[in-house]
């Protein structure tokens, strides 16, 4: 199976040396996603519930690419600097999933890049 490379130009573009997301025949890698706004490059203002939202609109946006949506999510890690926003994040998390949402996986980080307050990661299959 090959590799191949995503990118979308409605989603953040890359701090680093990694791809926004890779696919291997059915399966879907979306790099860690964060709340950072496409056009400008910074995070979001809002707090976390803006951030959640920019988040899911970066990974949408990737997952388009392949032609898959945020329903063939099967696995999630959700990182936050700050769980007592949990709450806040898993609401606007919830808008985002229907009554099958994936598996997931949520910690507390130190510290994000690019001063974000989340990062989101999934792992999608078509």
């Amino acid at each position: 199976m090959k590799k191949k490379v995503l990118t979308s130009s409605k989603a953040a573009l890359p701090i680093g040396p990694y791809s926004q997301g890779i696919q291997v025949g059915n399966l879907i890698f979306v790099a860690g996603e964060k709340g950072i706004d496409p056009r400008t490059g910074k995070v979001v203002p809002g707090g976390i519930v803006a951030e959640t939202r920019q988040t899911f609109e970066n990974i949408k946006a990737i997952l388009e690419q392949a032609g898959a949506t945020l329903n063939d999510a099967v696995s999630s890690t959700v990182h936050m600097t700050d769980l007592k926003e949990f709450g806040d994040m898993n609401k606007v998390y919830a808008e985002y999933f229907g009554e099958a949402p994936p598996g997931r996986t949520t910690v507390e980080v130190a510290a994000l890049p690019g001063g974000a307050h989340i990062e989101i990661t999934i792992v999608a299959a078509v």
